[in-house]
């Protein structure tokens, strides 16, 4: 189970290329072994006819006198020489079904020695008068002689007589070696060859797939809004339906942004007619209204603002520079808060792209940004860096009087505020956790090394 997981989690490209490797290094085997045993065939079988035409030469050639065989006296020069390596000798069966030179008719090369012999040889050339028979023996310096044994009934002679001629063939085999050891070298170079071109061809032809892929990552990112290319006949309804699916979440985050604007403008109305009819009609009942009334018209605000966030991160994402809405966050707020002395220290990289809305992006981090400006003495600093690939992080800090830990996981609910005389809703860094949030981020609170609070939120970055 584990190893049929691992491979269908792995690379198609990859998959395809093992497969192809497996069946041409099967195949490439396969195509040596045979070639070396067609070649071995062929090169026994040219040795088997030598020494078939000389067993032929000395049938030919030998004579019978009174019963007894004698040999041709030609024979040719490796014969001669003792230990040559090419043996001849003519036999007969004996009455125990062995087999024995005749008045020691033997090559002059055999020296003392005989050509050995199998125990069921007699027997099987009796089955088989007139036709060879080949097999392996020991030679005189124990080296393996291919040996061809023929048996005949000579005129003059009763008893049949056996023709036996040996080649030492460590040549052949020597032979054999090289054949395959070339032949195995072309053979790897040709399976390089052949590894390199199925690469290529999976490479080539899997092209379209992983252009597919980048073109699919780039609507993701938000560099584009759907799949523009043109693919191959088998690829061309995986990219329609993608830009279908496409379109229909466009429409589906459309149809939720109209519901958003028109729930927002059926209840904004309602809580607007009852706040001023509390307003021009004082009194204790009047009061209980008009503050009921203000409190939902935040908690409509925050869910509002929060359904807007859900249905942006649904959709195609928009590429934001982060270092221009805090360029112009830092001007704004620096303006406001000139007169309290307040200096707004912030560095982002111009490359750096928020993956979502200009506005959601400006929400974040106004409210954080006005935050550290209200409880600060003097100084802001914003940072905002890449934190891999498709996330960053935004980190505003402040060398005011800080929060106690313990009332950090407080102050991000909807509506807390620790400190009533600060002017604002209470709503600022729940807005900041909410969008986080939404876009699957995080909002961190911690201490700062200037002294006050430090707040870190996780969000999607796009690619420049």
């Amino acid at each position: 189970m584990r190893m049929r997981a691992g491979l269908q989690r792995s690379s198609l490209a990859r998959r395809l290329v093992l497969l192809a490797l497996v069946w041409s290094v099967g195949a490439l085997a396969v195509t040596v072994v045979l070639l070396a045993l067609l070649f071995r065939q062929a090169a026994l079988g040219r040795l088997d006819e030598t020494l078939n035409d000389l067993n032929k030469n000395n049938l030919a050639y030998s004579t019978v006198e009174d019963g007894q065989v004698f040999a041709p006296p030609f024979t040719d020069e490796r014969a001669l020489r003792v230990f040559s390596g090419r043996y001849w000798e003519i036999a007969e069966p004996t009455a125990h079904g062995k087999v024995t030179p005749t008045n020691r008719n033997v090559s002059h090369s055999l020296f003392d020695t005989v050509i050995a012999t199998p125990p069921d040889l007699a027997e099987r050339l009796r089955a088989n008068p007139g036709k060879p028979i080949g097999y392996d023996a020991p030679g005189p310096e124990d080296q393996t002689l291919r040996v061809r044994a023929e048996q005949h009934l000579l005129r003059g002679r009763k008893t049949p007589v056996i023709f036996l001629a040996a080649e030492d063939r460590s040549s052949v085999d020597r032979e054999v070696s090289r054949f395959i050891v070339a032949t195995a070298a072309v053979f790897v170079l040709l399976g390089a060859g052949l590894i390199l071109a199925i690469v290529i061809q999976v490479r080539v032809g899997l092209r379209p797939l992983f252009d597919l892929r980048t073109e699919v990552a780039a609507v993701r990112r938000g560099k584009a809004q759907r799949l523009a290319q043109t693919y191959p006949s088998e690829l061309m309804p995986l990219a329609q339906e993608l830009n279908a699916l496409v379109e229909h979440n466009q429409q589906v985050v459309e149809r939720q942004r109209t519901h958003v604007g028109n729930l927002a403008h059926a209840l904004k109305t309602p809580i607007a007619v009852m706040i001023n009819e509390a307003q021009q009609r004082p009194g204790p009942l009047a009061d209980v209204v008009a503050r009921q009334a203000g409190v939902m018209q935040k908690q409509v605000d925050h869910h509002l603002r929060r359904a807007r966030a859900a249905a942006r991160t649904q959709g195609q994402g928009e590429r934001t520079s982060v270092a221009e809405v805090l360029d112009e966050l830092s001007r704004t707020l620096g303006r406001i808060y000139r007169d309290q002395g307040v200096e707004i220290d912030w560095d982002a990289a111009e490359d750096l792209y928020f993956l979502g809305e200009r506005q959601d992006i400006l929400e974040i981090a106004g409210n954080a940004v006005e935050n550290a400006c209200k409880w600060c003495r003097s100084r802001v600093r914003v940072r905002a860096q890449a934190a891999g690939p498709e996330r960053f992080g935004l980190t505003v800090e402040d060398d005011g009087p800080g929060l106690p830990s313990e009332q950090r996981a407080e102050v991000v609910q909807r509506g807390t505020r620790l400190d009533e005389t600060a002017p604002g809703s209470g709503l600022g860094l729940s807005i900041i956790n909410e969008l986080a949030r939404a876009y699957g981020g995080s909002l961190t609170l911690s201490d700062s090394v200037m002294g006050g609070l430090c707040l870190s939120a996780d969000l999607p970055r796009a690619q420049a």
